[in-house]
């Protein structure tokens, strides 16, 4: 088999395991953070453990840059936009977490690691080996300026979600708080609305199969974390505000 037929079939497995994962999340809520139980296996120290599952998408990425056939203009771009969320997501969010957050189970990191693995193989060949956006007037497209700017307001509400979490406590306090501020005030989990904005934003600035199908993995992780989030806040905390929403502002 050539690697085109290859990139085919993972493809379409990709896209066909999308919708089972987001239904299996539904009633089983992965395993870490404020959902963590025990039955899944040895852990991991938050530090080590968030490392394990998302160092592949800053490095990998770059690989297949490196091993692509094109240096033009707009692929490094879209190299540099990618870096730019998973250098922060993947090192520094995990540095200034690193005290705060709970044990991972290396079942999740490992499962984590996979994901992260195919998921740059499928981006990283189409945009930097099968099909490089190599003109750069695709910089004036409409279509890049408009994901443009969802992929930098959506990174820009996960900072500020990310912010309001981090200095939710103060030093020496345990447990959980009621966040406030921001988009915090309308939904439960602004940093997942953010996630989602950024990556149909960069479905949309790059034009690809495989942004979009990342995208609904995105979305497939996500509104179920969010909504057994929203479910968590409301049975945990009788003041919750009953006008705040899982993930979108008055819809969901």
């Amino acid at each position: 088999m050539t690697e085109a037929g290859f990139y085919t079939v993972l493809f379409w497995i990709w896209l066909g395991l999308a919708p089972l994962t987001f239904c299996l999340l539904l009633f089983v809520p992965a395993p870490y953070g404020r959902n963590l139980r025990d039955g899944w296996g040895p852990k991991l120290p938050f530090l080590s453990g968030w490392i394990l599952m998302e160092f592949a998408a800053p490095v990998g990425m770059l690989v297949w840059y490196l091993l692509g056939n094109t240096r033009a203009l707009v692929p490094t771009l879209f190299l540099g936009l990618w870096l730019l969320h998973y250098l922060h997501r993947s090192f520094l969010y995990a540095w200034i977490r690193r005290d705060r957050g709970s044990p991972i189970p290396l079942t999740i990191g490992l499962s984590a690691l996979s994901f992260n693995l195919t998921n740059t193989y499928l981006i990283g060949r189409e945009l930097f080996a099968f099909s490089p956006m190599e003109d750069s007037a695709w910089l004036s497209d409409p279509r890049f300026l408009g994901g443009l700017l969802c992929f930098v307001v959506g990174f820009a509400i996960n900072l500020r979600a990310d912010h309001v979490l981090l200095h939710l406590r103060k030093p020496g306090e345990t447990g959980y708080k009621i966040p406030h501020g921001g988009l915090f005030q309308r939904v439960s989990c602004p940093n997942y609305l953010g996630e989602l904005i950024e990556w149909c934003g960069w479905a949309l600035l790059t034009w690809s199969l495989s942004g979009v199908l990342f995208a609904l993995w995105t979305a497939a992780n996500l509104v179920p974390r969010a909504i057994t989030h929203h479910r968590w806040y409301q049975e945990t905390f009788s003041e919750y505000p009953s006008e705040r929403k899982a993930l979108i502002p008055w819809i969901l």
